[in-house]
């Protein structure tokens, strides 16, 4: 399709013809660059939008456009943003998946840009300056929350934030502390050290003091007496009662149709067939903590501007949490994720981008002076109940991470592994090699499933 360039902002020129990020903020009401330097820097008071680009050997480039949006932005810059990724969207010939980006409450996708984490700034963000006019240093807590990406949120500075289930970074002007909970997971205690080397290196320039704190421990030691006494002495933290919260019944799912004014039409309820959706319309799938905006090919950018503005007015009208995921597909780019809610819809692989992704983990691997076979997902069970020794490394951008014994089972079907098992041989040790692919890993590009 023609790349759309009516009353394309200019600030897009050349957007999407490299690989990796762009990243342009709302400032004044205009689009501003943000320079790769201060990529993964955002500010609370501003709305942004970020494109990533995947350039493949053969084939058409696959893009993915966020509009990520501050705590303390204000409602004429987030709908700005809103407005230019639907603009970016067409500009680059209507073929991008676009997602809603809420500060603490950000994808998976969205996150995995940004390694180790995206820790948001208070303030507005300045094209001039690059930083915030007169921001000061001043103590954090931090939490992290997740042992594939990771969540980190500023929780206030006070021993009644502290828990036994998560990780805490304090972070001063002098040393930073990690304490973590004695119930929280080896992952996430290992994610969370990343974390604090990047916080070293980027608030800090590398010249600070880091400490571990145990959990329980509270004498012998002056890293552990300094972490207690900035919260006015040690005292236990309490323990987390039980929860007496029934759980909640699955929500319905629920599909409209979104008229041109923007009124939402219910047209089903739980049971959705994939000729429901018709090429000029617009409909929006609430799935609960999930919703999805689709859009059909030969829908006007009106039409559709229109349903992205209807559909957050939904959630807005209905008190939905900031967790709702809001997604917007162009008929032909579905999720899996999005076809799994209609009856009979083709789950197919893209064999070019299941190539690509396969020869990038292999390439990996290799650099470590070993070849890979290939050992696809359904076929790995037979393997994994052997006698002999087996390591498993979750492939992270261009390095591997060696996954601890008792993490090895946790396989997500959005990453790539690689795992070596070691058995008894003739006179030897003998090694195997193994590329596990998950369906919806995005090196490896499926389209699903």
């Amino acid at each position: 399709m023609a790349l759309y360039s009516k009353d394309v902002d200019s600030a897009f020129e050349g957007a999407g013809a490299t690989a990796g990020l762009e990243i342009w903020c709302i400032e004044k009401l205009r689009l501003v660059p943000v320079p790769r330097s201060s990529h993964g820097k955002f500010y609370t008071g501003s709305a942004y939008i970020v494109l990533n680009t995947i350039l493949l050997k053969s084939g058409p480039p696959q893009y993915d456009i966020h509009y990520w949006l501050g705590n303390d932005s204000n409602k004429a810059d987030s709908a700005l943003a809103s407005d230019k990724a639907l603009e970016l969207d067409a500009a680059l010939g209507s073929c991008a998946v676009q997602y809603r980006e809420v500060q603490g409450q950000e994808t998976e996708k969205f996150l995995s840009y940004f390694k180790p984490c995206i820790i948001p700034v208070e303030g507005i963000y300045s094209s001039e300056t690059g930083k915030l006019n007169g921001e000061t240093y001043k103590i954090n807590l931090l939490t992290c929350k997740g042992d594939h990406v990771v969540h980190v949120k500023e929780v206030p500075f006070s021993r009644s934030s502290l828990n036994h289930n998560d990780v805490f970074i304090l972070d001063t002007a002098s040393k930073i502390f990690l304490f973590s909970g004695c119930n929280s997971s080896i992952q996430e205690r290992a994610k969370a050290l990343e974390v604090v080397k990047y916080i070293k290196e980027n608030k800090h320039g590398g010249n600070c003091e880091v400490a571990t704190i145990e959990d329980g421990k509270f004498v012998g030691d002056s890293d552990v007496g300094e972490f207690w006494s900035l919260f006015g002495g040690y005292a236990p933290i309490p323990k987390d009662l039980p929860s007496n919260v029934e759980q909640s019944q699955t929500p319905s799912t629920t599909l409209f149709w979104i008229n041109l004014q923007g009124k939402l039409c219910q047209i089903g309820v739980n049971s959705f067939k994939k000729d429901m959706l018709e090429k000029d319309k617009c409909y929006m799938l609430d799935c609960g903590t999930e919703v999805f905006v689709w859009m059909g090919r030969n829908t006007s950018i009106t039409e559709r501007r229109t349903s992205i503005s209807a559909s957050e007015d939904f959630l807005r009208n209905q008190g939905r949490s900031t967790g709702t995921h809001l997604t917007f597909l162009t008929e032909g780019l579905e999720t899996a994720v999005f076809k799994s809610y209609f009856d009979s819809w083709p789950q197919t692989v893209e064999p070019k981008l299941y190539d690509e992704g396969r020869e990038k983990v292999a390439a990996i691997f290799k650099q470590h002076g070993h070849d890979v076979k290939e050992l696809p997902e359904e076929d790995f069970e037979p393997y994994i109940n052997c006698r002999g020794i087996l390591k498993v490394w979750l492939v992270n951008g261009d390095e591997l991470s060696l996954l601890p014994s008792q993490e090895q089972t946790k396989l997500f079907s959005g990453d790539c592994y690689i795992m070596q098992y070691t058995y008894p041989g003739n006179g030897r040790d003998e090694n195997l090699f193994y590329a596990w692919l998950g369906r919806g890993s995005a090196m490896v590009g499926m389209v699903y499933q």
